[in-house]
């Protein structure tokens, strides 16, 4: 039997692709129904940026996507359920692209690491559609952020774990959660100075996290 080699497993483990949303009704197996909620997530996407999640609707998302309204229902019970299976596909794609970008980072170093998620974050927050008001969460959900912060925290530090050639203890997970609901902080005030973000606090954003990182990756 082959060695396994227990690092490489563990990297492996870390970066499994993780389970559908709970709010998913139905999770799509033939190719035409996973194109359907593509088209629906994008249109969800879309009337978020329109109208805001207050004024977000089921209908208009079918109207949008050019779906029946029972097409969204069959995938989701309500317009939270959808909002929130949007933030789970902005997650996976956060994940996927942190990981290439961390690619074309020498391994080990920590601080080109913990720039591409940053930089990546940024890059989706300007770009995305419906990413402004659903990033990883529900805004208006009680409780959501903070669980929405926890879920790209554990990702983030699996990948930079994996990066780093080190094991994902406590100590990594915890700091990477602080670092991640300071960057949520300060980025929400960025981002209310300025829609692109003001680029003074997005300098001393970084400067934040390098700084709190060097103690305990340095």
């Amino acid at each position: 039997m082959p060695h396994r080699d227990p690092r490489r497993a563990a990297r492996s483990d870390q970066q499994k692709p993780p389970p559908p949303p709970k709010t998913l009704r139905r999770v799509p197996v033939q190719e035409r129904s996973a194109e359907r909620l593509t088209r629906i997530l994008d249109a969800c996407a879309d009337v978020l940026d329109e109208v805001g999640y207050e004024e977000l609707s089921t209908r208009a998302v079918a109207l949008r996507a050019g779906v029946p309204i029972g097409s969204v229902y069959r995938f989701f019970g309500n317009k939270r359920a959808m909002a929130d299976a949007l933030a789970h596909r902005n997650l996976d794609a956060y994940g996927e692209r942190v990981a290439a970008r961390m690619a074309g980072v020498q391994r080990g170093d920590w601080r080109g690491a913990v720039d591409a998620a940053f930089d990546e974050y940024l890059a989706m927050k300007r770009t995305v559609p419906g990413f402004g008001l659903v990033d990883f969460g529900i805004p208006s959900a009680p409780g959501a952020m903070p669980d929405a912060n926890s879920d790209v925290a554990e990702r983030v530090a699996g990948l930079l774990a994996a990066h780093l050639d080190r094991p994902l203890d406590k100590r990594l997970s915890r700091t990477v959660l602080v670092g991640v609901e300071a960057v949520d902080a300060v980025l929400q005030l960025a981002f209310c100075v300025r829609p692109s973000g003001d680029p003074d606090l997005i300098d001393e954003t970084r400067t934040l996290l390098h700084s709190y990182f060097a103690g305990s990756l340095d």
